[in-house]
């Protein structure tokens, strides 16, 4: 078995690639979904009372105020933090410079924290009326999803690089 996974890797190393990143990621997905609930019902609970809007970023109380933008904001965070950790190994086996790869996945990561920060105020509001506490969740699925598509390629070609020795 463990051989003949060993020939498909040999064959399809870009899409073992991906699948491993993808399982890999589960580590950061996991990460993000465990803050997100300590944030939701612990840190920030008693600011789900308090809406904030700045720009774009309308975190009504229906969009979970407050408390639902520094929950996602906290989310990310730690999950982009543990997932640079376990892709630039295990995945990529990048040995490039840390302190440019660490630059560009933050400027990459920021690009697409203000997506994700900005999707919850399209979404949560309208999922809340058919799927009621579940809807900050379905929304940080959607996050996820987006995360993936954007960051993988990023990591892959800018940001997670092999150099000669």
């Amino acid at each position: 078995m463990i051989q003949a996974i060993q020939r498909w890797r040999g064959r399809h190393p870009d899409l073992y690639e991906f699948i491993l990143f993808n399982l890999l990621a589960n580590i950061a997905t996991i990460t993000n979904f465990l803050v997100l609930l300590l944030g939701n019902s612990l840190l920030f609970r008693a600011l789900a009372g308090t809406p904030f809007v700045l720009g774009p970023f309308d975190y009504s109380l229906e969009n979970g105020g407050l408390c639902g933008f520094l929950s996602f904001l906290l989310s990310y965070a730690c999950a982009q933090t543990v997932n640079f950790i376990v892709q630039r190994k295990a995945v990529f086996h990048a040995n490039n410079k840390l302190g440019p790869a660490i630059a560009v996945y933050i400027a990459a990561v920021i690009a697409v924290y203000f997506i994700c920060l900005y999707v919850p105020t399209l979404i949560v509001a309208p999922l809340s009326r058919i799927v009621g506490g579940l809807a900050p969740y379905i929304a940080n699925c959607v996050n996820i999803l987006i995360q993936v598509l954007t960051l993988y390629p990023t990591m892959k070609f800018l940001v997670m690089k092999k150099t000669e020795a």
